[in-house]
Formats: C-alpha cells, sequence, structure tokens
C-alpha cells in the first residue's frame, strides 16, 4: 500500500481571517495543468519542472531533512491557502514529529519557492472516526511561508477542484516516490472502482505518491491517490476516491473556517452513492468563488 506511516484522526481549528465562500457548479474550459505528453499514455516518466507543475509538492514533517512522506497540490480558494490530499497523510495532532509543511516543487533536495506550514485539517467524520476508505481525502489551510508572508496561491497559482462524480475520461498523475527526489508523472484513463472510488493503471507510483493530483484535460483536480488499501497494495495500480457532494462540503468547510463559529469538521455525510459510469467523459464542474 502507498500509505508511508503517517495516520491518526484529523484536525480543524478555529481561524478568523477569511468570509465564507459562496461556491457554484459551472463548467469551464481551463488551460492545461501540467505539461505531460497525452499521447504517451501509461507511462511514468520525471515530470518537467515547469510554472503549472509547480502547484504539486511533498509533504515533509517539521522541515526538509527528515525526507518527505506524502504529495499534495494547490487548490483554488478565496483564501489562496488551500491544499488537497489523502487524509491519511495528515496527522490528528501537528506537534508530535513537527508540524506538516507544504514543499511546492520540491526538487533534488531543493524547495525553489520555500516551504509553507499546514495549520489546520478538514476530513470527513466517517475518515476521522472509522477510517473509512471511501473518504480518504482531505484539505489543509496552509499558514503563510517562507516567501515575505504571501500566500501560496499567489506564489505558484492553483486549479479548480473538479466534484461531479464523473468518471472514465484521462487524467495525469503527478507525485512524489518516497525513495526519489523528483516528481514523476503518468496520464492515461480513470476507470471506475465501485461506486465511490476509480483507479489508474501508471507504473511506479509507490509510496510517498499518496496524495497525488488527478488532473483532467480541462486542468481541474478530480482525485487524489488515496482510498483503496490508502492508494493501491500494487505501485502500478492507484486508487482515488471519486469527488462528489462529500467532497465538495470539504472544501466549502475549510473555505468558510473563517465564521464566527466555524464547525470543526463536516457533518453531513451526503449521500455519495450514485454509480459511477465508466464510460462518461470529464466536464469540468468546478468550484469558485
Amino acid at each position: 500500500m502507498k500509505r508511508t506511516g503517517i495516520s491518526g484522526r484529523k484536525f480543524a481549528p478555529r481561524r478568523g481571517r477569511f468570509s465564507a465562500l459562496s461556491a457554484a457548479a459551472v463548467l469551464l474550459v481551463i488551460p492545461t495543468y501540467g505539461d505531460h505528453d497525452t499521447v504517451a499514455r501509461s507511462l511514468t516518466t520525471t515530470a518537467p519542472a515547469t510554472a503549472a507543475d509547480a502547484r504539486v509538492g511533498a509533504l515533509f514533517k517539521g522541515d526538509l531533512d527528515g525526507g518527505h512522506y506524502c504529495t499534495a497540490s494547490v487548490v483554488h480558494s478565496s483564501g489562496h491557502d488551500l491544499i488537497v490530499t489523502a487524509a491519511h497523510c495528515l496527522s490528528a495532532d501537528e506537534s508530535e514529529g513537527g508540524r506538516t509543511v507544504f514543499a511546492p516543487a520540491y526538487r533534488d533536495g531543493s524547495a525553489p519557492y520555500g516551504t509553507w506550514p499546514v495549520e489546520s485539517v478538514y476530513a470527513d467524520d466517517s475518515w476521522n472516526e472509522d477510517g473509512d476508505q471511501d473518504s480518504d481525502v482531505a484539505f489543509a489551510v496552509l499558514g503563510p511561508g517562507s516567501q515575505g508572508g504571501k500566500q501560496i496561491e499567489d506564489v505558484v497559482g492553483a486549479a479548480p477542484l473538479f466534484a461531479d462524480r464523473a468518471t472514465g475520461g484521462p487524467v495525469t498523475v503527478t507525485g512524489y516516490p518516497s525513495d526519489t527526489e523528483v516528481p514523476q508523472v503518468c496520464t492515461n484513463t480513470a476507470t471506475a472502482y465501485g461506486a465511490t472510488q476509480q483507479r489508474i493503471d501508471c507504473p511506479a507510483f509507490p509510496g510517498g505518491t499518496s496524495g497525488s493530483p488527478w488532473v483532467t484535460e480541462g486542468g481541474a483536480v478530480a482525485g487524489v491517490i488515496g482510498g483503496y488499501e490508502f492508494g493501491g497494495d500494487d505501485p502500478d495500480v492507484s486508487y482515488s476516491v471519486v469527488f462528489g457532494p462529500v467532497t465538495k462540503s470539504l472544501y466549502k468547510l475549510a473555505e468558510s473556517a473563517g465564521d464566527p463559529e466555524p464547525v470543526a469538521h463536516a457533518t453531513a455525510r451526503a449521500a455519495d452513492s450514485a454509480a459511477v459510469t465508466e464510460d462518461q467523459p470529464l466536464v469540468c464542474a468546478c468550484l469558485l468563488p
């Protein structure tokens, strides 16, 4: 399995800087996120060092000395401070072993855009209480990084979130295997795995790639490596929760955490049981401010 030993329940302390999001699901055509050649399907190669790929980064505990253990990516938010990853990548108590930090575009021991501390984490109750593999996705609010107090999205940009439950289209997966110092990338067609998850055949995505974003041809994040067996029990096959109403609710919760009486975690477990259509192409039902 792609899990790397980080475990525990999630937390979501208050923050008071941002107003609530008024979100809408809209159809968009968005510039491509990442420069991987979509013709080279099911091949894993080193990801290019491009501005678009800088939105993907590695997660570390405390600082860069301990080695990276998971992957995350920046998603658009009104606060310009959100990343998405697998829920199993984030610990319950960020004081244990040092706070988790995100290093976008990390490569060969260098963090060209600095590091950004995780301030709060949002995961569904079914993950928090039961470790439900159908809920293995989380959003994290980042504090100001080492770039003069700027927010992460203002420095590296962000991708919109796709949360329309469709699967079956081509996606590009970018992640950091824990035994390499450069990100790897693969494009292939995502297929349904039951009613709530999806899978993709991409070789050499072992431990450390949990949380890697699945990016549609339209440029939106439609999944993260996680779910079944914490991302899969075979490095050549990866899994993700299908993003639907629960994921959308988590996103809104992370966005609106600055309300006077923020909720600690998502309590409404939306009925996310509609069948996934394997042949349905992905269109971008993205969340915008």
